[in-house]
């Protein structure tokens, strides 16, 4: 098995991976609330949570 003839270090290594981000946050809009959010993230819609257009926690219903 081939070995390098010098390690790279975690320091220098981490410097080269900082310019490979993106530079906007990608957006989505969600086929059922018609709401835009950040890829990847859970977004609130009138007090309920959602993630990939399903809800994940409910709100809290105030009835009257």
């Amino acid at each position: 098995m081939a070995h390098p003839k010098s390690r790279i270090s975690k320091q220098r290594k981490r410097k080269r991976r900082t310019h490979l981000k993106a530079e906007v946050p990608q957006l989505a809009v969600c086929k059922t609330t018609g709401e835009t959010h950040r890829y990847h993230r859970a977004y609130v819609v009138d007090g309920d949570m959602y993630y990939k257009g399903q809800v994940i926690v409910k709100g809290d219903q105030d009835e009257d």
